[in-house]
């Protein structure tokens, strides 16, 4: 079942010309890449985004919707992740991590200053979630 989740994202990206933003200065592109509700759980969505790092690139510290758990790939490049109290963690490409409903993002950034990254996430949530990503203050 995770295999076809993973496998429907990554070919919505192929398919996909989702709305883009900015984050960390323009260091960081972020893409909605597929957006579906689930038939069979009422009122929950899967989402996907894609997040491309520029060399040296990162994401501010974030939270995501309390509704939200998060599964991580790495598709290019290696990126370093912290999440709660946890320790930072350099992921390679191939490489997954979750992120649980109330999880707090304390660094997600790309680990090479020469090479691009990029990540895709996958979202499970309330559908009614419109912000997938809260920077901290």
């Amino acid at each position: 079942m995770l295999r076809k989740i993973i496998s429907a994202a990554a070919f919505a990206l192929v398919l996909a010309a989702g709305t883009q933003a900015d984050a960390a200065g323009g260091k960081a592109k972020v893409t909605l890449v597929f957006d579906q509700k689930l038939p069979n759980v009422p009122g929950k969505s899967m989402k996907a985004v894609l997040v491309e790092y520029e060399p040296g690139g990162q994401s501010p510290g974030h939270t995501h919707p309390k509704s939200a758990f998060i599964y991580a790939t790495i598709l290019e490049g290696a990126i370093t992740s912290k999440v709660n109290d946890g320790p930072e963690k350099t992921y390679k490409a191939g490489e997954s991590f979750p992120e649980f409903p109330g999880d707090h993002h304390a660094v997600s950034k790309n680990a090479s200053k020469t090479k691009p990254a990029r990540l895709l996430a996958v979202f499970v949530l309330n559908t009614d979630e419109t912000d997938l990503t809260t920077d901290d203050k």
